[in-house]
């Protein structure tokens, strides 16, 4: 299976640092974040945004596989997410993904759509990497 990759460099540090992410395919290529593209209206990205677009796009095509399976051939599925962001004493926490989905999938009864949304929803890489166990390998130059 594969592995992909992201890469963040961020230059200085707090609210004076700029920062700029990288993604492996290049789809994202030293786009700028930092401070004042996560809590101001600086454009540039922010992590919650990431996680927003990786969690809809997931579950999105997570559904999608689970509808073929069931035997459906036709349909659109469009999904945004807002990822929720906060105060968690000297720090903040992501609290809520949360999904709205706009679908269209001729012949299908809504209760088999409920079921199989719900299972695309429970597990998709994305819903269950928000829970996964965290690693972090490092070095320290001086």
């Amino acid at each position: 299976m594969p592995v992909h990759s992201g890469s963040a460099r961020y230059e200085g540090l707090g609210k004076d640092g700029k920062g700029w992410v990288s993604t492996q395919s290049g789809a994202l290529a030293d786009q700028s974040y930092g401070f004042a593209t996560r809590f101001e209206d600086t454009p540039g990205t922010n992590p919650e945004e990431l996680i927003a677009a990786a969690h809809a796009s997931c579950f999105t095509m997570a559904l999608s596989f689970a509808l073929a399976r069931a035997g459906h051939t036709k349909g659109t599925l469009e999904t945004h997410a807002k990822v929720s962001l906060e105060k968690d004493g000297d720090g903040f926490t992501i609290t809520k993904s949360e999904l709205d989905l706009r679908a269209s999938v001729p012949g299908i009864a809504a209760a088999d759509f409920d079921h199989i949304a719900a299972e695309a929803k429970a597990n998709c890489p994305v819903s269950k990497v928000l829970k996964a166990e965290i690693t972090l390998k490092h070095s320290l130059a001086e």
